[in-house]
């Protein structure tokens, strides 16, 4: 269940630094991470998980597999793009295609790198792009209206949902993105069709000068009050500092560089996590001497779901879960031990899986 998560950006704000820093990244940390290029702009990435480590020197497993994020390298986009202006529509038919947003932004000066904007703002910088996703919504939204608005007459249905999409036009005539319109979840079916692009949950990548990686600075303070009403998360790294780090092959190298920079971990690791909890996506483990594994289900999940990740049949033939919880499987350091314990816990349909849980399904064939 790899899902995409998108970088975007203007020109010239770090955008391709950060994706090549993941690449890269995942390369020379083959023992924590792996990393395919399906297309030249696309790209699986392990999540890093501290707890998959912990199990696996417990278990001693054949084998370690961690769970996966796909993260695209989108066109960049300029004004206009709504238009067709530059890449735009390859732009904006790529974006749609991914579940959340990774936005770098331009938080640093340097006179070498060029910015067709002018002066370094990076509320500005935001705001061309979401002015760019918002008037193609509108597109969308007023054309489903169009159609709605004639159905409403005679359909009670249908008169529900023109009045929804009423509302998401005006919200976008205002200049705001619909996920911060808060509509509720039958509300949404509305426009889920339509899978807007200012809909999607995002993660703001502040791109500050190596001077500013643990603090901040004035831009990047102020894109973090430019976006305080959103739904979205803010991380504040140096993509140049990230990339240096990814090129480094010796895990001494990378420790040493990061110990004099400061760093406990690569600001890669907390963007990529940030980004997996963005989804709404949670981690199961299951643990044996064959491999030590993390599966990905979204929140709110029940154990047959969560058991149908492995395998369809899991689902379909669902028993009972065993489940442990993470925080005592390492307490007591096995399975057997948590049995003895009375740590491992007999579960049905019903139960609604917690993030950390190591898990074994009961099933009929």
């Amino acid at each position: 269940m790899a899902l995409q998560a998108g970088i975007v950006g203007l020109p010239n704000v770090g955008k391709s630094t950060l994706f090549n820093a993941v690449s890269n990244s995942a390369k020379a940390q083959a023992s924590n991470y792996r990393f395919c290029t399906i297309e030249p702009n696309v790209g699986l990435v392990d999540v890093p998980d501290e707890r998959l480590n912990k199990l696996s020197e417990l278990v001693k497993p054949n084998r370690i597999v961690p769970t996966q994020l796909e993260i695209v390298d989108i066109a960049g986009l300029v004004r206009g793009a709504s238009k067709g202006e530059g890449l735009g529509n390859k732009f904006l038919g790529n974006i749609r295609e991914v579940d959340a947003i990774i936005h770098v932004i331009r938080c640093f000066e340097d006179e070498n790198i060029l910015r067709d904007e002018g002066a370094i703002n990076p509320v500005s910088d935001k705001e061309i792009i979401d002015t760019e996703l918002q008037l193609k919504d509108l597109d969308s939204v007023e054309r489903k209206a169009s159609k709605a608005e004639k159905l409403s007459k005679t359909d009670p249905k249908m008169k529900v949902e023109f009045e929804i999409l009423q509302r998401c036009k005006a919200h976008l005539d205002k200049g705001k993105n619909i996920r911060s319109l808060d509509l509720t979840k039958e509300e949404k079916v509305a426009i889920a069709d339509l899978c807007l692009l200012t809909d999607k949950s995002v993660l703001y990548v502040a791109n500050v000068d190596e001077a500013s990686m643990h603090t901040g600075n004035k831009f990047s303070a102020a894109l973090i009050e430019a976006v305080k009403d959103e739904n979205a998360e803010v991380i504040v790294m140096c993509n140049n500092i990230e990339a240096q780090i990814a090129e480094m092959e010796s895990a001494e190298d990378r420790e040493l560089f990061m110990e004099e920079y400061g760093m406990k971990e690569p600001a890669l690791n907390r963007l990529i996590r940030t980004a997996y909890k963005l989804l709404n996506l949670e981690t199961y483990f299951t643990a044996g001497v064959q491999e030590v594994r993390a599966w990905t289900i979204h929140n709110g999940w029940k154990a047959p779901q969560a058991a149908s990740v492995i395998h369809t049949d899991f689902e379909k033939g669902f028993i009972k879960a065993e489940v442990i919880s993470y925080e005592d499987f390492i307490k007591f350091g096995s399975e057997a031990v948590c049995r003895e314990n009375g740590r491992l816990r007999i579960e049905g349909k019903e139960y609604l899986v917690k993030d950390g849980d190591v898990m074994h399904f009961r099933f009929n064939v």
